[in-house]
């Protein structure tokens, strides 16, 4: 049996329930595997300055932090966002994701909330590929060479078979998670939830409610 975590580094609402996710893995990671997905939300002709979108995100941050409780950092809504620059790209925290993976897969739920916190709250740019490594560092993993993997096409290539992975559990927003119990999937819930829904939901779909 697996938790099955499909999200998107650059998704606010992700990064809502980032610490709800990581409270679920603490409870559960010595009982049941965790595998995370990148689900490639902003890939192709969506990929831009983060310009573009400052207008929607300026107003949708609120609706994320109301609701969840979380906070935005002033370094991404002072600085990344008003100088509205930065490219905006899942794909190089999905290749991060990817390169953490290969080595320490048991840890992929904290440091898809690390890779979140760095976005959003310490103002990251999404193509800042050694501020990856310093997050790789944090987890006990050498800066140098995780940025040098994360340059190697191998591993771009997995974070496309990420997205590949998500377009076919048919997600059509994140997060969203999966129970996986002999080969099938089956969906815990989609959207921001709260820790007592997450758990209720659980128990549900394992028949312990």
């Amino acid at each position: 049996m697996k938790i099955v975590y499909v999200y998107d580094a650059l998704c606010g609402w992700c990064y809502g329930f980032s610490p709800v996710m990581v409270q679920f893995y603490e409870k559960y990671k010595d009982k049941v595997d965790f595998e995370v997905i990148s689900g490639g939300m902003i890939t192709g002709d969506r990929i831009g300055p983060i310009g573009e979108v400052a207008s929607y995100i300026r107003w949708a941050y609120k609706d994320v932090e109301n609701a969840t409780g979380i906070k935005f950092g002033s370094q991404f809504l002072n600085q990344t966002l008003e100088n509205g620059e930065a490219i905006f790209t899942s794909i190089p925290p999905a290749i991060a994701l990817s390169v953490f993976k290969e080595t320490k897969p048991e840890q992929s739920i904290p440091f898809a909330s690390e890779l979140q916190k760095a976005i959003y709250y310490d103002g990251i740019e999404p193509e800042n590929l050694e501020a990856y490594g310093e997050i790789a560092e944090k987890f006990g993993l050498n800066a140098k060479s995780f940025v040098t993997k994360m340059k190697d096409p191998f591993y771009k290539n997995k974070a496309l078979e990420d997205f590949e992975k998500s377009a076919k559990l048919n997600v059509s927003g994140f997060p969203t998670l999966f129970i996986k119990m002999d080969g099938t999937y089956r969906k815990i819930g989609s959207g921001y939830m709260p820790l007592s829904k997450l758990y209720r939901n659980y128990l549900l779909l394992l028949g312990q409610d």
